[in-house]
């Protein structure tokens, strides 16, 4: 049996926790609620950006740099989440704020 949380309640008890913090996060596009993936775009603040795709290893939870490891111009984030959204059409987008580039959510980034 799967015990994992909805998608939904999973990233708005995320969204509390970072706004708790002081650390605005936002839901760019609302997926499936149930299960549909989260792809993080990181907003460094100073034109630079990251994206990490969920991905899960043996029901391990981790972040896959989907933009590669080091930070690109917000077009070109935003370019690979348009071709991801085409793909998947239940992901969810959040944009985290954050000059440090923390992403916010648990898991280890590949």
């Amino acid at each position: 049996m799967d015990e994992r949380l909805p998608t939904g309640l999973w990233v708005t008890a995320h969204i509390r926790a970072a706004d708790s913090q002081g650390v605005p996060m936002m839901v760019l596009r609302k997926g499936e609620p149930g299960r549909g993936t989260v792809i993080l775009k990181i907003n460094r603040l100073d034109g630079r950006f990251a994206v990490l795709v969920q991905v899960r290893e043996k029901e391990r939870l981790s972040w896959s740099r989907g933009t590669g490891p080091e930070p690109v111009e917000e077009s070109v984030a935003d370019a690979y989440i348009a071709r991801q959204t085409r793909y998947d059409p239940d992901v969810w987008v959040i944009e985290v704020e954050d000059r440090q580039g923390r992403h916010w959510f648990e898991g280890e980034v590949l």
